[in-house]
């Protein structure tokens, strides 16, 4: 059990949903307050939260419906990923000093039991690389990739929403993997641009025009596509079926063209093609999946080491600034993970 003589707060501040939000979230959807932190029971620790991770499933949980995780509740804390240091404990697990990743960001400080986190080891990396490349981030990218949309090498690779955390990751693990070809979208030239720069074979942005003549053109004369990650849904998911090849796969990751849309979601109005194309369509979470951390974690150490993938990082500074990257990432202005520091 670690004790320290450093003064512990007894009191943090924490980011809380003030209302829901209709269609797009507003400032004033979300209140910063102060709260009073409970002492240390047996087998709890004490995080001070270093960064946090700011993600686009985080806009279904600010709805009152039924979804695969339960709502945020009003007038309390919001919570996701975080990474932190460890400042008390009285526990065995954890040891004052430990680096730890956990579910209580959107906060300084967060108590929690000592087996509700997992301790990472901070020479390997920058802490909030736990938060992306190395943490539940690359994990959903490779997951997807690998077991949901069954990759083969030799693949041709389509990843929309590409400029982003997972979708950046998704065409770096593919062509590692031996991807024949990767094709993926962005918001603007600049994201284009980085994704060439990362390796992508070819890359547009969808403002450009119709989605389905974007990726034609990227694909190549009578090319279609054998892998469709999804993170977007909508014209870009009916313009991947119309494209994928007969058996093509698609693992369905997100949505986020429809996350804030208050009518109807458009499409895919093609879906019948998937029949006579016998098409795969499967939808998964992470948390589905962690028997493959070992084998993700292993494989991603040794492609960052190497330097065949690359993470980009867009990071946004104070607690007090969590909602508006919330709010801009869901317009889409960050380059791959958007995490916030608490400092």
């Amino acid at each position: 059990m670690s004790t320290e003589t450093m003064t512990l707060p007894t009191t943090g501040r924490e980011i809380q949903l003030a209302s829901r939000p209709h269609g797009w979230p507003v400032p004033e959807n979300f209140r910063l307050a102060e709260t009073a932190l409970p002492e240390l029971a047996e087998g709890q620790i004490l995080v001070k939260n270093i960064a946090m991770s700011v993600d686009p499933y985080m806009r279904g949980r600010m709805n009152d419906s039924k979804s695969y995780s339960q709502p945020f509740e009003l007038d309390a804390a919001l919570n996701g990923g975080a990474v932190g240091e460890v400042i008390a404990s009285r526990s065995p697990e954890r040891a004052v000093g430990d680096v730890v990743v956990h579910l209580l960001g959107w906060r300084d400080y967060a108590v929690l039991p000592a087996t509700a986190n997992t301790k990472v080891d901070p020479t390997l990396a920058s802490p909030t690389a736990f938060l992306g490349a190395l943490g539940m981030t690359g994990l959903t990218a490779y997951a997807g990739l690998t077991r949901i949309a069954a990759f083969k090498p030799g693949d041709t690779v389509f990843v929309s929403g590409a400029a982003g955390a997972v979708g950046s990751l998704v065409g770096q693990i593919a062509k590692n993997l031996g991807a024949g070809r990767v094709i993926g979208s962005a918001g603007s030239p600049a994201k284009v641009a980085r994704l060439l720069e990362l390796g992508f074979d070819a890359a547009f942005d969808y403002h450009d025009g119709p989605a389905v003549e974007l990726l034609k053109d990227a694909l190549g004369e009578g090319e279609g596509i054998d892998v469709y990650f999804d993170n977007v849904g909508g014209e870009q998911l009916e313009a991947a079926i119309e494209l994928m090849n007969r058996g093509g796969r698609i693992a369905m990751c997100g949505a986020i063209s429809q996350y804030n849309s208050t009518e109807a979601p458009v499409g895919p109005r093609n879906l019948a093609a998937a029949i006579g194309k016998e098409l795969t369509l499967r939808g998964f979470l992470v948390g589905s999946h962690a028997d493959l951390v070992p084998e993700f974690m292993g494989a991603m150490a040794q492609w960052l080491a190497a330097g065949t993938i690359d993470f980009d990082e867009t990071v946004v500074h104070g607690l007090e600034n969590a909602p508006t990257a919330f709010i801009d990432l869901l317009r889409g202005a960050n380059t791959g993970k958007m995490v916030l520091t608490l400092d």
